[in-house]
């Protein structure tokens, strides 16, 4: 069967039993920490496994139901260490990392050849270092309540009434009319003038000289009847 699959399967079956599982143990970082596990049912064979936070599901070994293992994932030794005690497997973990090993860690029998029983399912994880945040004063505090608004207020100001641009544009336009039409009126009524007072001054002239000229004719008729 695909391993996977495997993984799935078993990420199925251990699922149900994490709610009801021991409470999680803090081990110490860099020190060595015990994992008791016991089987509901002694079957044929014993399977160590654990979810790792970091990397997923690990298969740790297989064991005789004495506790001898028989096959287990390379370098088990450098890591950890097996022993049965009573019906509890107890696997140990020589120097546990945080990185590396905190997850949830498992048991399972395999009865009757092709049926898995498991056991509990207990977490175990290094506590999160957590820091108190200390307050700090702000520079300058100023009260809400005696703060102004420096923001600028918009003001209603009440609705212009609308002009009629007719009556608006008519003045505009009829008053220099009007004030160029009294001009030329004005201008004509000098030229009028103007021309009348050349006239008279010009008509004696021009009688003098009517006069002048029918003086001769009179001679003459005179001297005829003579």
């Amino acid at each position: 069967m695909d391993q996977k699959l495997i993984q799935i399967l078993l990420i199925l079956l251990i699922h149900p039993k994490i709610s009801s599982a021991a409470e999680a143990t803090a081990p110490e970082e860099g020190k060595p920490f015990s994992i008791h596990c016991k089987p509901s049912v002694l079957g044929t064979i014993v399977f160590l496994f654990r979810v790792v936070d970091e990397s997923g599901m690990e298969f740790l070994g297989s064991f005789s139901p004495g506790g001898q293992p028989k096959t287990t994932r390379p370098n088990f030794d450098s890591h950890f260490s097996s022993k049965k005690l009573n019906d509890d497997f107890i696997l140990t973990v020589k120097s546990f990392n945080k990185r590396n090993d905190n997850g949830m860690y498992s048991c399972a029998s395999l009865v009757k050849g092709n049926e898995l029983i498991f056991g509990p399912v207990t977490p175990h994880r290094v506590p999160e270092k957590t820091y108190k945040a200390i307050p700090t004063p702000k520079a300058n505090e100023v009260p809400t309540t005696s703060q102004r608004s420096t923001t600028p207020r918009s003001c209603l100001c009440p609705a212009r009434k609308k002009i009629d641009s007719s009556m608006s544009c008519a003045p505009i336009i009829l008053g220099p009319l009007a004030g160029g039409c009294g001009l030329l009126l004005l201008l004509l009524i000098i030229t009028i003038l103007y021309c009348n007072k050349i006239r008279t001054r010009r008509c004696p002239h021009h009688h003098k000289r009517k006069m002048r000229m029918m003086v001769p004719e009179k001679q003459m008729m005179t001297n005829r009847h003579i």
